[in-house]
């Protein structure tokens, strides 16, 4: 009944260029390519999202661990506040048997000596008893005493004196000494 006009010219090539039942597509290939690319989409979501947790679960574990270091951190920084506070470096240094050093002595470039030389242990044993630490006084008692000396008034020059200063040995080197701090 109804007819398809005829076609001329420039379309009749192009009609014969065309296959003549190519009014349906297959279908199948287009079904499958769209539920493939849905597949897909949920399948990289669902891994996407797995990852974003698991990130997300590491994140709060490295918060915690970063919390506990920093009380961790902050104890032991009071600590050292503690030991370092000058009465707890007195006490300490009582204990370890340690004196204070006194009025010091000056060399002059000439020769003369600027005050009273002495020992940290003559010059601070009237005001302070010597406190000895349980591993001298065990030294001391398997050693045999020696004789205490201290220096009479007159033996010690004055200041206007000049004295020659005598040779002394080098001083060792603070690195080859032992460390008085213990666990340092």
């Amino acid at each position: 009944m109804s007819r398809k006009p005829e076609l001329r010219g420039r379309a009749a090539r192009l009609a014969r260029l065309l296959p003549a039942g190519g009014g349906h597509a297959a279908r199948t290939p287009f079904v499958l390519l769209v539920v493939l690319l849905l597949g897909g989409g949920l399948i990289g979501l669902l891994v996407l999202n797995s990852a974003l947790s698991e990130g997300s679960f590491r994140l709060d574990d490295l918060q915690r661990d970063t919390k506990s270091l920093t009380d961790e951190e902050q104890a032991l920084q009071r600590d050292v506040d503690t030991y370092s506070a000058p009465d707890a470096l007195q006490r300490r240094a009582h204990e370890l048997g340690m004196v204070p050093g006194g009025d010091p002595a000056f060399l002059n470039p000439d020769g003369s000596v600027k005050g009273v030389p002495g020992t940290a242990a003559q010059q601070s044993s009237a005001r302070n008893p010597v406190v000895r630490p349980p591993e001298v006084l065990a030294l001391t008692q398997t050693k045999a005493p020696a004789p205490a000396t201290s220096a009479p008034a007159a033996a010690v020059p004055s200041a206007a004196a000049p004295r020659t200063p005598t040779p002394r040995a080098p001083a060792p080197t603070p690195s080859a000494q032992p460390s008085s701090t213990p666990g340092r």
